[in-house]
């Protein structure tokens, strides 16, 4: 199902919301109604709407703002934490910036990776898709330092130190 045709008055006739969860408010079948929506999708809440899956978090920022933006970022990283103080607006690139650290870091601290050629620290953060080098440095803490204070200049709001 196309987003256009889910409106916030429709949404809100649906669903009752209480604290990042859904319930049946109107459902075809009667009983259902008062029951928790949704089921989980790699870590997202999904829910159908005449046999067509969307994610709970677009449903709640469309009942609560009357729209759906391209992308919805979950500020604390959480995918099923759709409490709607939790989701806010975001582009693509506004989106990634908020991403956890990868798996296989092993540095432990997001945008510093050791460079065994040169034998220190590289401090790196993507700035709009594109990798942006802050310098390389002996001491680990240093370089961590220097992309946390690179994120916080370019990534603003969506900023995530983690």
């Amino acid at each position: 199902m196309a987003d256009n045709i889910l409106t916030q008055k429709y949404l809100c006739q649906l669903f009752e919301y209480n604290n990042g969860e859904l319930f049946w408010k109107n459902h075809k079948y009667k009983a259902l109604n008062g029951r928790k929506v949704g089921g989980n999708l790699e870590g997202y809440v999904v829910t159908a709407i005449k046999k067509k899956p969307i994610y709970n978090h677009r449903i709640i920022f469309m009942m609560f703002h009357g729209y759906f933006p391209y992308h919805i970022d979950h500020i604390n990283g959480i995918k099923n934490d759709n409490r709607i103080e939790n989701l806010r607006a975001a582009t693509k690139a506004e989106n990634a910036c908020n991403r956890k650290a990868p798996k296989n870091n092993t540095s432990g601290i997001k945008g510093v990776r050791w460079d065994k050629k040169i034998k220190r620290w590289v401090a790196k953060i993507n700035i709009n898709g594109k990798a942006k080098y802050f310098g390389s440095f002996k001491d680990i803490e240093l370089a961590g330092l220097v992309v946390e204070e690179a994120r916080d200049k370019y990534h603003g709001q969506f900023a995530n130190h983690s």
